[in-house]
C-alpha cells in the first residue's frame, strides 16, 4: 500500500507508477521559471514600443525584414543566457523511468532538449534555428553582419525558425502529438493557460480516451476542473518530487 505524501495521494503515485504511455504538454510556465519572459513580455528597453503580435507575422518579415530578424535576434540571445531549470531536468528523468514517453511543448526556447529530453515535439517551432523563408528548410545561419542573413542555399532571407501569427503549425509534429495523445494512459499538462489551440486541445483528447490527467499550474485554468489531479505550484518543485515520490 503506497501511503499518502504530503503533496500527492496514493492513486496519483500509483497511477503514474503503472503507466506504460505517458505525453508531458508543456507550456510557458515552465521556461518562466528560467526567467524566459512570455512571448508578451517581451517588450522592454528599446522594443517597448513595439507589440510582438505587430512583430511574428509573415506580413511583418516581408514588411521590415531587418526589424523582425532584429527583434528575435534579441530575444535569441535572452534564451541563450536561460539555463535548464529542475523541472526541465525531471521531465528528462521521466524519460528514462517509463515504457513510452513522449513530450509536446508550446515552448520555442529549446530548453527541454538543452535538458536531455530527445524527440521533443516543438508546435511552434524553436527560435534558436533559421531557417530559409523561400524554400522553408532549416539552414546554419551564416556569420554575418547582414539582417537578416542570406540564405547560404538560395540567397533568399532567412527567418527564425518560428510559428507566426496566421502559419500553420508544422504538421508532422502535430499528427505525432495527437497519435500519442490517443494512446496514452497518462497526460501531463504543465504551466501552460490552455488557452492556445490547437495544443490546448490535446488534455482533452487525452480525457476522451480515458487517459488520466494530471495539471500542474501556478494557477487554475480552464482545465482544472477536468483534470483528475491538479497540482498547483511550480513545475520545478512539483515534478521532482512527484517522481522522487513515485520512482525513488
Amino acid at each position: 500500500m503506497i501511503e499518502e505524501t504530503r503533496r500527492f495521494p496514493s492513486s496519483l503515485v500509483s497511477a503514474l507508477q503503472e503507466a506504460q504511455r505517458v505525453v508531458a504538454l508543456t507550456g510557458s510556465g515552465i521556461s518562466a521559471e528560467s526567467d524566459v519572459s512570455t512571448f508578451r513580455e517581451a517588450r522592454t528597453g528599446l522594443w517597448a514600443r513595439y507589440e510582438p503580435q505587430e512583430l511574428a507575422t509573415p506580413e511583418a518579415f516581408r514588411r521590415d525584414p531587418r526589424l523582425v530578424w532584429e527583434w528575435y535576434a534579441w530575444r535569441r540571445a535572452l534564451v541563450e543566457k536561460a539555463r535548464p531549470n529542475p523541472g526541465h531536468l525531471a521531465l528528462a528523468r521521466l524519460e528514462s523511468l517509463v515504457p513510452s514517453f513522449t513530450l509536446v511543448t508550446q515552448n520555442v526556447d529549446g530548453l527541454h532538449k538543452r535538458a536531455g529530453s530527445t524527440g521533443v515535439l516543438e508546435l511552434h517551432g524553436n527560435i534558436r534555428r533559421s531557417k530559409c523563408s523561400v524554400e522553408d528548410v532549416i539552414v546554419e545561419t551564416p556569420e554575418t553582419d547582414e539582417a537578416p542573413p542570406p540564405c547560404p542555399r538560395c540567397g533568399a532571407p532567412l527567418r527564425p525558425d518560428v510559428v507566426w501569427f496566421g502559419e500553420a503549425l508544422p504538421q508532422e509534429a502535430v499528427s505525432r502529438a495527437s497519435q500519442a495523445v490517443r494512446e496514452c494512459e497518462l497526460l501531463f499538462s504543465i504551466g501552460t493557460s490552455g488557452a492556445v489551440y490547437p495544443a490546448a486541445s490535446l488534455p482533452y483528447k487525452a480525457l476522451t480516451n480515458g487517459a488520466t490527467v494530471i495539471e500542474v499550474n501556478a494557477e487554475e485554468t480552464s482545465l482544472t476542473a477536468h483534470a483528475a489531479y491538479s497540482l498547483r505550484g511550480l513545475a520545478g518543485e512539483l515534478l521532482p518530487e512527484l517522481i522522487e515520490t513515485t520512482f525513488g
